[in-house]
């Protein structure tokens, strides 16, 4: 019982909630780069923090040899399942020898395939998530190949007519404004710096990955700190400035500490948005309370439950 790799897509690796327990000793989280995405597509198959393929920019071809169920969330992959358009944000029932495949993202980045029951890979440290750069897990501790065949379990269905508009719950668009809380060090950079991080257009590097966002731009940012800061604790959507005076965003595969002095946090609810974006994309920043980034999270998180209680 299982999906055959017939092409991988650009970069396609197996995701679930992530290794959150283990940070203290340096284990990297790791986990999808949109959860809100990912969670819907759980939810969707009446399920919670299994793992599913995310696909990145390009999606892959499979084969499955086996009934199930999946839903494809995020970004918009145009999927056919045999050479038919199939929809995305709604289960969709597979029959064994199905062959789906997904196009280029038109919008967005990131996209999700949610299989019932899960890609049953082994767990590593509490997850099925893949981290690369350490080689575990995932499928392997890698991207998906050619010819990779992953295991499922067989899943038949009574009834799936529901689905859900994504527009609800993640608007996706190369121009997005982040939310943010001051970071710990906000009050050394100078005015000029804080100002211009808060009023600059800035652009999404091509060198984005995983691990973090490097953003350019025309301003530099600078800070009147004296001396080097010990290392401490960093999350996703901390946002870093390195001595090159442009920002860094902490992703998914972010380490666990870091030293570069940093100047604010991406609100939880946002981290979504910020995954969907493509290189060269424009993002600005404006400030928000800590109270109203509690306020908007658990707005988002009442909207899940909700979900989660119709279905």
């Amino acid at each position: 019982m299982t999906i055959t790799v017939i092409k991988p897509g650009l970069f396609s690796t197996i995701q679930d909630s992530g290794r959150y327990t283990n940070q203290q000793y340096g284990v990297v989280v790791s986990g999808a780069m949109d959860m809100l995405s990912y969670r819907i597509g759980q939810l969707l198959l009446q399920q919670e923090n299994k793992a599913s393929i995310e696909i990145t920019m390009l999606g892959p071809t499979l084969r499955f040899d086996v009934d199930t169920v999946i839903v494809i969330t995020g970004a918009n992959f145009s999927p056919l399942l045999n050479e038919i358009p199939c929809p995305m944000w709604r289960p969709i029932v597979i029959k064994a020898g199905s062959i789906l495949k997904c196009a280029a993202a038109t919008l967005g980045a990131r996209g999700y395939i949610a299989v019932k029951h899960g890609i049953q890979v082994p767990g590593v440290l509490g997850s099925r998530s893949t981290y690369l750069r350490a080689k575990i897990g995932g499928f392997h501790g890698r991207a998906l190949q050619k010819g990779d065949v992953l295991p499922i379990v067989s899943s038949t269905i009574s009834h799936y007519n529901y689905f859900v508009k994504p527009e609800d719950f993640i608007p996706i668009s190369n121009a997005v404004t982040i939310r943010v809380t001051v970071g710990t060090e906000w009050e050394a950079f100078t005015k000029k710096s804080q100002q211009s991080f808060l009023s600059t257009a800035f652009q999404l590097s091509k060198d984005a990955d995983r691990m973090g966002y490097r953003l350019q731009s025309d301003s530099h940012l600078t800070h009147t700190l004296q001396k080097d800061l010990i290392s401490e604790a960093v999350t996703f959507g901390t946002i870093q400035i390195p001595p090159s005076g442009q920002p860094i965003i902490l992703m998914a595969d972010r380490q666990t500490t870091g030293g570069y002095p940093k100047i604010a946090q991406v609100i939880q609810a946002d981290l979504p948005k910020l995954a969907q974006l493509q290189p060269m994309a424009t993002i600005r920043f404006i400030i928000v309370s800590l109270e109203e980034a509690q306020e908007i999270y658990m707005k988002q998180q009442q909207q899940l439950a909700l979900l989660k209680n119709f279905l």
